[in-house]
C-alpha cells in the first residue's frame, strides 16, 4: 500500500485528514481506500483532537473513483456481479466512515467533487466548498451508479433523481441551495476559512459533539438509511456486470484513445 496517497496530521483540537493523489484529481484507488480508512480510525482515536477535516491536494476534492486502474489487468471479473457486489459493499464501507466516526467530520471541497468523491462529502457532517467547486455524479451516463445511493437523504427525492439520472454537475451555489453543503468560500479563502469553521466547532466539548453526532445517526439507522444503503448495492452489482451499448463504446474508446476522449464523448452528447 501506498501509504502518501493519504495523509493525517494532528494541529490542536483538530485533526486534518488530506487525499493525495493531486495528479490524478485524488481519484479513489485501492490504496487510497484502505489508507484513507486506517486514517479516518486513527484520527477518530487520538485523544487530543475533537473535530476531523477532509481535505485534498490540488485542484479537485475528488473526481470519483479511478477508471484507468479498473481497466487495468484481467477484465473477466467484470462480468460477474457477485464479485461487484462484494467490491462495492467495500467502497460503500469507506464512503461511511465519516458518518460511522464519533467526531464531527468537515469536508472541505474545491474543484470537482464527482461521483465517489460527492458521495463521500455527503457523508461528512459539514461541508465547506469553495466557488469554484462543482458537484455531481456522471458515472450513470457510463451505466453506472452508486455505490452510496445517499443523496436522496440530503437534498430530497426530487433533485436528486434529477441529478442521478442524467448525471449532471452542480456548481457550488446550486450545492447551497440544495442543501448539500453549509457554506461557500472563495478559493482563495478556503483553507483559512475551513480552520476557522473547525476551530469553532472544536470549542464544543467532544461529550456534546459526541452524543448529538450519535443521536442523529442513530435516528438515520432506525428510518433505515444503513439498510437502505446495502440493498441499493445488491441491485447495483448486477447493473456494472451487465454489458449496456453506452458502456461498452465507453470502454471501446477508452482502449484505444484514453480515458480522456471516452469522457469527452460521452458528455459532449449532454451538451444540450
Amino acid at each position: 500500500m501506498d501509504k502518501d496517497t493519504v495523509l493525517l496530521e494532528h494541529r490542536g483540537n483538530v485533526s486534518f485528514i488530506t487525499l493525495n493523489r493531486p495528479d490524478k484529481l485524488n481519484a479513489i484507488n485501492t490504496d487510497l481506500r484502505l489508507r484513507a480508512c486506517e486514517l479516518f480510525d486513527e484520527a477518530d482515536a487520538e485523544p487530543a483532537s475533537r473535530v476531523v477535516v477532509l481535505r485534498s491536494n490540488g485542484r479537485a476534492f475528488c473526481a470519483g473513483y479511478d477508471l484507468t486502474a479498473e481497466s487495468e489487468g484481467d477484465q473477466s471479473w467484470k462480468k460477474d456481479s457477485l464479485v461487484w457486489r462484494d467490491y462495492l459493499h467495500e467502497c460503500l464501507q469507506f464512503e461511511m466512515k465519516p458518518l460511522q466516526m464519533k467526531k464531527p467530520v468537515i469536508a472541505s471541497v474545491q474543484g470537482y467533487a464527482l461521483g465517489g468523491g460527492c458521495e463521500l462529502a455527503m457523508f461528512c457532517d459539514l461541508t465547506v466548498c469553495a466557488d469554484d467547486a462543482q458537484f455531481g455524479e456522471p458515472e450513470i451516463r457510463f451505466s453506472d451508479a452508486g455505490p452510496a445511493m445517499i443523496m436522496p437523504f440530503i437534498i430530497g427525492h426530487k433533485r436528486a433523481r434529477e441529478l442521478l439520472y442524467f448525471g449532471d454537475m452542480i456548481d457550488s451555489d446550486t450545492a447551497l441551495e440544495c442543501n448539500m453543503v453549509n457554506r461557500v468560500v472563495a478559493r482563495a479563502s478556503l483553507e483559512s476559512e475551513t480552520i476557522k469553521y473547525a476551530e469553532r466547532l472544536a470549542l464544543i466539548d467532544p461529550e456534546g459533539l459526541y452524543g448529538a453526532k450519535t443521536a442523529l445517526r442513530r435516528g438515520l439507522e432506525i428510518c433505515g438509511l444503513y439498510a437502505a444503503l446495502n440493498a441499493g448495492v445488491d441491485v447495483l452489482a448486477p447493473m456494472y456486470a451487465a454489458t449496456t451499448h453506452s458502456g461498452a463504446k465507453f470502454e471501446e474508446i477508452t482502449h484505444e484513445k484514453g480515458l480522456g476522449a471516452a469522457l469527452k464523448w460521452r458528455m459532449s452528447q449532454f451538451n444540450r
